[in-house]
């Protein structure tokens, strides 16, 4: 970006504008010293088939990634679009999220929270600084899909829905 460019920068705009990407929603989770840990994330995808790779975007601002990252592993939770209530207590700091979820552990022992779509199971092998997020890039170790027919919870423009077929 030239600097005449960087000046001109408006980054409400630029969010406002990258709003109408329209994304699933994911819930990321971890145990770390026997804690379940997650947070609500947006910036989440499908990487590579071979070897079998996903990453994810967690904001460096984030108090659960660091823990998580020091676990070593972490589940993508894919949210069905009953789930808003789930993703809202993730998005949260602090107190227990765990507390109203019914969760089970994975293979690597991050949570796997019941209702989701699917789940998608990593041993985290890279990371890598992107401005504001941190992408860290899994590889799978077990993944499942929950529910092929349930709708997922979708998020644009600043709020949360679901897919309407044309």
């Amino acid at each position: 970006m030239s600097e005449a460019v960087a000046a001109e920068f408006n980054s409400a705009d630029f969010r406002k504008a990258m709003g109408n990407f329209c994304t699933g929603v994911t819930i990321v989770t971890g145990v770390h010293g026997g804690a379940a840990l997650g947070f609500a994330a947006q910036s989440f995808v499908s990487l590579s088939l071979q070897p079998p790779l996903v990453a994810v975007c967690p904001a460096k601002t984030s108090s659960s990634w660091p823990r998580i990252r020091d676990a070593g592993s972490f589940c993508i939770n894919i949210l069905a679009a009953d789930q808003l209530v789930v993703c809202q207590t993730m998005a949260q700091s602090g107190a227990d999220k765990f507390a109203d979820i019914d969760w089970r552990g994975g293979v690597t022992g991050a949570p796997i929270i019941h209702g989701g779509l699917a789940y998608v199971d990593c041993r985290l092998v890279d990371e890598h600084e992107a401005g504001d997020h941190t992408i860290a890039v899994g590889q799978v170790v077990d993944f499942k899909l929950v529910d092929g027919t349930a709708q997922p919870l979708l998020f644009m423009r600043g709020g949360y829905g679901v897919f309407g077929a044309m």
